[in-house]
């Protein structure tokens, strides 16, 4: 036996102390364990309930005692399993959203027409109209034999549709019905109001029809606001669904369709992966539009540089740790900087977020694994470009096109005007990590993963070489081979002005290059492969080489350093781009490429 009793039911009337009544009903409900919705509006209510027997016709009789609700009349089906998730009471302006002033169901009711009537007057074929109030998702499930749907998506726009119907119907006889008769209260006025000469609508709906005439002159089902979602004639839950993307009813030859895929999608919503994609991307384009339109550094705002110390610091003094770590900013600089408090100290490393960071004095001795935090007041950072492109996106990866001059990371005079800064914005709660990195002046393509697991499989490819990289390099001079390549080491970490250098001690590179062009005005475009992977590695070979990259403002012509560590926005770009990487995707072990279009520089006709 049917564990659940549903009720549907609804009353127009005058009703009035809202508030108490509703704190009533619900106390009520729920003290019967009662789940479901019940409306009360200044012209009524409307319920819809489910529970035990009994506990549904207490509650009808609680309704009854209400003055103006004394003739409640219910419809009741029956249920395996509890339809509704929670019991909610609410309070709104009209027991049916209509949106048309001046219409009285309980003064000016249309005609009943009962459902053993309309179903003599189908048998007999005398001519009339049935007109189906409903929304089309409700009719899409089933309705009466021919019947005429009223076409709309919203009970609000049922005044426009009787406007377009046409004129010669005024003078017909049309029986109006939906789900239980509620919507047909306030159609009916209405369409008698706008001329229509011979209304009738059918008494308790589709659901009394169904109870009382099962389902003769009937095609298909009845949809329910409920999780039974349609009810066949016998009232009893039918095999229809609703998809959870689109929220469409779904018949059983609905859910047959191969494109229907429990929880994604449904024929109605279902859209090629392509398509599906090229959404994604655009809407995520357009969150990095917002998050860079004004860009995050150019208002006033401390920068917070986290500095940890490394175990061959432990027990320096502070501004000895300075100096060996960042020798390029003057010790001065350094001892201001403490003197002025904005180098601050985390307490209880291992405790998050921990008491707040205290002054550090330039003699403290510091200890591996020590945190510091480097203050910069009320700054407003340089301008970058903020053109950057989205070129892929799925559960493991982010694939960017870069701009240049755009930092990956915060570091100098950037914080919140860096490529990692931003994308935490856009991807929040979740933080994507770079797999690896490009120079603030190099433009192109730059990998991140969406996860920790995902960005530690990618790195161990980088690391065992099994990422393929080319770049496009645009350098001063012609080499004299078309291929040719470079394996001077390079330093562990950076020197003066921050740079790193070619260094007999230090960490093994090679680069490849292939010459693309040589060009009248004595540069070269060259196609290059870095088999390793170290900081500045191509700019550094081709320096070292004599073939300094056009606009590099550290690694100049005539093998001389510059002190620019990035581009201002204005100056001319730098001519090194990274064109496309090959790699083996983690979620389907297959070899992907993701290319960036080159700029206008970068192509042989440049």
């Amino acid at each position: 036996m049917p564990a659940v009793t549903n009720i549907a039911a609804y009353q127009f009337a005058t009703l009035s102390d809202l508030k108490p009544l509703r704190e009533r009903l619900l106390a009520y409900c729920k003290a019967r364990q009662l789940k479901g919705t019940i409306l009360i509006t200044p012209e009524g209510v409307n319920l819809f309930v489910a529970g035990q027997r009994s506990h549904t016709e207490e509650l009808l009789a609680e309704l009854r005692t209400i003055p103006g609700l004394e003739s409640l009349q219910a419809k009741f089906s029956d249920s395996a399993d509890q339809p509704f998730r929670r019991m909610l009471v609410k309070i709104k302006r009209e027991i049916i959203s209509f949106g048309i002033e001046g219409i009285d169901p309980v003064g000016r009711p249309s005609p009943k027409l009962a459902p053993h009537e309309l179903k003599r007057w189908l048998d007999e074929g005398r001519p009339v109209t049935l007109y189906d109030t409903r929304n089309d998702y409700e009719v899409k499930l089933g309705t009466f034999r021919n019947a005429l749907p009223a076409g709309i998506d919203h009970f609000r726009q049922f005044p426009d549709a009787v406007r377009r119907l046409p004129e010669e119907m005024k003078h017909q006889p049309i029986v109006m019905f939906c789900t239980g008769g509620i919507r047909c209260e306030k159609a009916g006025p209405f369409m008698e109001n706008e001329g229509f000469e011979q209304i009738y609508q059918l008494e308790g709906g589709i659901l009394k029809y169904f109870e009382e005439c099962g389902g003769e002159h009937y095609d298909g089902e009845c949809f329910v606001f409920d999780d039974r979602v349609g009810l066949d004639p016998n009232l009893s839950e039918s095999p229809a669904t609703r998809c959870y993307a689109c929220q469409e009813p779904l018949t059983e030859t609905d859910q047959a369709d191969p494109r229907y895929i429990f929880g994604i999608s449904c024929p109605f919503c279902h859209r090629p992966a392509e398509d599906r994609t090229a959404q994604a991307i655009a809407e995520r384009q357009a969150a990095i539009q917002q998050a860079t339109t004004p860009l995050p550094g150019s208002l006033l705002g401390d920068n917070r540089r986290p500095l940890n110390v490394p175990a061959e610091c432990d027990g320096l003094t502070v501004i000895e740790m300075l100096e060996r770590l960042l020798g390029h900013i003057p010790r001065e600089a350094w001892l201001q900087t403490c003197a002025e408090g904005r180098l601050l100290k985390r307490q209880s490393p291992g405790k998050m977020p921990g008491p707040e960071p205290v002054p550090a004095q330039p003699e403290d001795i510091v200890r591996g694994g020590e945190r510091f935090l480097h203050v910069q007041r009320a700054i407003c950072e340089p301008a970058v470009n903020a053109h950057i492109q989205l070129l892929h996106e799925d559960e493991a990866l982010v694939v960017i096109h870069k701009p240049a001059p755009l930092p990956m990371h915060p570091s100098g005079r950037f914080n919140r005007n860096t490529l990692q800064q931003i994308l935490t914005e856009v991807y929040r709660p979740y933080n994507p990590r770079p797999v690896h990195r490009l120079d603030a002046n190099t433009e192109g393509v730059v990998l991140f993963a969406r996860t920790r697991n995902f960005a530690r499989q990618l790195q161990a490819q980088f690391e065992s070489g099994q990422i393929e990289k080319r770049y496009l390099a645009h350098v001063n001079g012609h080499p004299v081979e078309d291929t040719f390549t470079c394996d001077l080491p390079l330093s562990e970490s950076p020197g003066v002005a921050g740079s790193y250098q070619v260094d007999p001690n230090g960490r093994a590179a090679r680069t490849e290059f292939q010459v693309l062009d040589r060009r009248p005005d004595g540069t070269a475009l060259l196609e290059v492969t870095p088999r390793t992977g170290r900081p500045n590695q191509i700019r550094i070979h081709l320096w070292a080489l004599g073939h300094s990259i056009v606009g590099d403002p550290t690694y100049l012509p005539e093998r001389k350093l510059g002190d620019t560590q990035t581009l201002d926005l204005s100056a001319p770009p730098m001519g090194l781009f990274a064109w496309w990487l090959e790699f083996q995707h983690p979620l389907t072990d297959q070899r992907v490429r993701y290319a960036a279009l080159p700029p206008a520089w970068a192509t042989r006709e440049a």
